[in-house]
């Protein structure tokens, strides 16, 4: 019996994927449920699984742009399994008696040449200093040699224009990366984007993950308290007391929404990742911590889907995990909304009229002018930045060890 496999439909208001890499080839055997092909739809990167044992026939060819519905191979489902292949001999070690060929020896340059590069005591401290090579120079002394002047007049060798790789590689992007880009450009095009900034104490935050992190692995069978749940959590907050940085545009109306479906960037094999963590006012710390380590495995694995990725009411994006100081971050359409963390350096600031040195991290929120005002913004930023530098009361409600379920 020929099955005739067609191509799933990954999510509503997807018509069609695209071949990203055949996992099998023309003739194979593949087992029932056996990944087959990884597709790119404009949100994600899926696996194709095969609905049947059976020998296939591949109809599509890589980088093929194939329809919802479309036939994208065929499987024989009435070939018989082949047996297995006799192992690949061992090529034998060569045997002890037998003399391997030798290179032929270069021949010994002329002395001469040797000679010629000999530089005086003073031109080669010269040369060292300047890290020249003596056979990079020619020596104006008798013989060639090279003298003092010649090393007070080298210049160190600025490469020539000429000589090196001049290769280029000519790749099509995939459908997500396409999309991607499309998005990103339309942010930029259709949204009024500006961006505010501030700086975060980092002090509370260290210290409270420093007295409870261990106890809080070890009682929620390894999930670690890291920084994203604080982030996530004075975000909500935030969205709750600014709800305008929590809503969208949608014409001529504003969606206004009581909920927080925080869009967590994640980095994957396939690139940037955006999946989602719903209703983020109401998870613990570790509620948060779990879900986001869910999520960042799947899209570590290839495993994220489309529901995963859809929605979201805001943004929060890492970029320090890369080393990034300070960034703009762009919108993620058609939220209004993303806030962008970076890196955490030590640095001397007033505190209480003397200076400390405390670990610092700069924040930045990106919002789309035309729904959101400079007060929201900022005040939104503020108010990130308080519970942030208040943990206990404002996160914890005075009680860390209840907050983290010790």
């Amino acid at each position: 019996m020929i099955l005739e496999m067609k191509v799933p439909s990954p999510g509503e208001s997807i018509k069609e994927v695209e071949i990203a890499t055949w996992l099998v080839k023309d003739g194979d055997y593949v087992e029932k449920d056996q990944a087959i092909a990884e597709v790119d739809s404009d949100k994600a990167t899926l696996e194709l699984p095969a609905e049947a044992s059976g020998v296939i026939t591949l109809k599509a060819e890589e980088g093929d742009a194939v329809a919802v519905g479309a036939v994208v191979c065929l499987i024989d489902t009435a070939a018989a399994k082949p047996s297995g292949s006799a192992p690949t001999p061992v090529a034998e070690a060569p045997k002890a008696e037998e003399k391997k060929a030798e290179a032929p020896k270069a021949a010994p340059a002329p002395a001469a040449t040797y000679a010629a590069q000999a530089p005086s005591p003073a031109a080669r401290k010269i040369l060292d200093e300047k890290n020249i090579q003596p056979s990079d120079i020619v020596g104006t002394g008798k013989d060639g040699r090279i003298t003092k002047e010649d090393a007070v007049n080298a210049v160190p060798s600025m490469g020539t224009p000429t000589g090196g790789s001049r290769g280029a590689e000519r790749v099509k992007l995939s459908m997500l990366r396409r999309k991607v880009a499309e998005r990103l450009v339309a942010a930029k095009n259709d949204t009024a984007m500006l961006t505010t900034f501030n700086e975060v104490n980092m002090t509370p935050i260290n210290n409270l993950r420093n007295e409870y992190k261990d106890a809080f692995k070890a009682k929620h069978a390894g999930v670690g308290l890291g920084y994203m749940s604080f982030f996530t959590k004075a975000v909500t907050r935030a969205l709750q007391l600014y709800p305008d940085v929590n809503s969208m545009m949608d014409g001529d109306y504003k969606v206004a929404y009581d909920f927080c479906d925080i869009s967590i960037a994640v980095s994957g094999p396939k690139g940037l990742m955006v999946p989602v963590v719903r209703n983020a006012e109401n998870l613990t710390f570790r509620g948060v911590e779990a879900e986001i380590k869910r999520l960042a495995i799947k899209a570590r694995d290839g495993q994220i889907t489309v529901d995963d990725m859809t929605g979201g009411t805001f943004t929060i994006t890492n970029g320090g995990v890369f080393g990034s100081m300070l960034s703009t971050p762009i919108i993620n359409p058609p939220q209004s909304g993303i806030l962008g963390m970076h890196n955490i350096i030590e640095r001397p600031i007033a505190v209480n009229g003397k200076v400390e040195i405390h670990p610092m991290m700069y924040v930045a929120l990106s919002y789309d002018h035309r729904i959101i005002d400079g007060r929201e913004s900022v005040g939104f930023l503020v108010a990130v930045k308080e519970a942030l530098e208040n943990p206990v009361e404002l996160l914890c409600d005075n009680n860390p060890k209840k907050a983290f379920e010790l």
